[in-house]
């Protein structure tokens, strides 16, 4: 890939990611004033706890095993199968032409977001008394928010090389599909055989739908949202079934590019060529021209794969809607039943540190090994310096994190309500200090002035 289309992707994606966060800030510290002013409060608790339906005759698709799910778990388990099928969409891409598409390119990422998402687990059972519910949350610190990550490293603008952005945009990516592997291996429940051989039916369809050139989006959500309820009531977790879907939903065009270039280009020579004192003139154009345009237009249109239209009509709904409403739902902590004692014992203590100690240990541990055996090489233009001061950004995981705490803890009982909320809380001041300490150490590491790089 040239150089200048991978640097229009990274300013792409950095401007993408820096909005969400900035979004995602307001929403989660919106979320911690809900659940702690008296009065509003309560409100907010009992908000999630709404039945939602969406029924035909006796079916409700928001049902799991004959219950109505409730608002939190529509959040949780609906909207964000929502949110993996995007995450899928950005690995599956990334995989096929993006930065994880050849071993040059992928080695040093997922080296690193192996340490990353290994170290944090052991420091988390270091520290967790051998409590089989506690224990449950060793997967919580795993996990790298993209969107926060790259928000950080946006605020050095042209001081951070390309290769730095490169490697935390592909270890993010890396790291999702490692929490997207734990969640559908250790998160499900008792399985339902039926609904599982249902579920692999769907699947089926769509394969055959690729096997035969299927190109239509319509006909992949579809099969998506009934393999989501059919996992829901199989016992693998339903938020895996986005995953799936995005997997089989095709990259590839059913004539190739190369057809519809061909296309577009013999429709605008059928234009007749404008003098240049004409070119802001109105030209009404005939019932022909009008027919040409919109051949045009559909050509274009198909010249992008389904994968990738996909990825981005769903990159305004995920940023817009369902991650800040996941924020909100989810980060809301009543600090009034809660002591200062909580965030230095137990699950708040070993999901803080497996964020700040256990991710930058792993990632950079993992990664200085892989270079100095000479398997990968440090990224171009950095230095070890600023290499280590981005490993301490991989410490800021919010959204997977909260996710998997959830998970871990919402059906424990009492226990497990107590323990959620100290999750949460490490979550929160885990991801706060590696970002804090992150910017600090970036200020001082990244070279002023990078107009010296090739």
């Amino acid at each position: 890939m040239p150089a200048t289309t991978t640097n229009y992707s990274l300013v792409s994606t950095l401007k993408k990611y820096v909005n969400s966060s900035v979004v995602l800030i307001f929403f989660t510290v919106l979320a911690l004033i809900c659940a702690n002013i008296p009065g509003v409060k309560d409100f907010y608790f009992s908000l999630w706890q709404n039945p939602v339906s969406l029924s035909l005759g006796s079916f409700n698709f928001f049902s799991h095993e004959h219950h109505t799910m409730n608002v939190g778990q529509v959040i949780n388990d609906f909207l964000m199968a929502i949110f993996f099928l995007c995450v899928g969409l950005e690995i599956k891409r990334e995989i096929l032409v993006g930065e994880l598409s050849s071993r040059e390119k992928a080695l040093l990422p997922i080296i690193g977001a192996c340490g990353g998402m290994l170290v944090p687990v052991l420091v988390f059972a270091l520290l967790c008394p051998a409590d089989a519910v506690m224990q449950r949350g060793l997967a919580i610190p795993m996990a790298t928010d993209i969107a926060f990550s790259l928000g950080v490293l946006s605020v050095f603008k042209t001081r951070v090389p390309i290769g730095l952005k490169v490697f935390l945009a592909a270890l993010a990516v890396a790291d999702d599909l490692g929490g997207i592997i734990v969640i559908a291996l250790f998160y499900s429940s008792h399985i339902n055989v039926t609904f599982v051989i249902l579920s692999a039916v769907c699947v089926l369809l769509m394969v055959l739908g690729n096997i035969f050139k299927c190109r239509r989006k319509s006909f992949y959500v579809l099969l998506g949202l009934v393999l989501w309820y059919t996992m829901l009531n199989s016992g693998i977790h339903a938020t895996i079934a986005g995953v799936i879907t995005a997997f089989c939903i095709p990259a590839t065009l059913k004539k190739g590019t190369g057809h519809y270039l061909e296309r577009i280009r013999e429709n605008v020579n059928r234009f007749p060529v404008i003098d240049v004192d004409e070119r802001h003139n109105t030209i009404v154009l005939t019932n022909d021209q009008v027919h040409t345009l919109k051949s045009i237009e559909s050509a274009a249109d198909k010249m992008i794969s389904p994968l990738q239209d996909l990825e981005d009509n769903l990159h305004g709904l995920i940023n817009a809607f369902i991650i800040p409403l996941f924020a909100f739902a989810n980060a809301g902590i009543d600090l009034s039943q809660m002591s200062v004692g909580s965030l230095f014992s137990g699950v708040g203590l070993a999901v803080m540190l497996g964020l700040v100690a256990g991710k930058f240990i792993g990632v950079f541990s993992f990664s200085w090994l892989a270079i100095k055996l000479k398997v990968v090489q440090l990224p171009a233009h950095t230095t070890w310096k600023a290499f280590a001061s981005v490993c301490v950004i991989c410490g800021i995981g919010f959204t997977v994190s909260m996710f998997i705490a959830d998970l871990s803890y919402a059906g424990a009982g009492d226990a497990g309500v107590a323990l959620l909320a100290q999750a949460k809380l490490g979550v929160l001041v885990g991801s706060l200090v590696s970002a804090v300490l992150g910017c600090i150490l970036l200020s001082k590491t990244l070279p002023q002035d990078l107009h010296k790089q090739s």
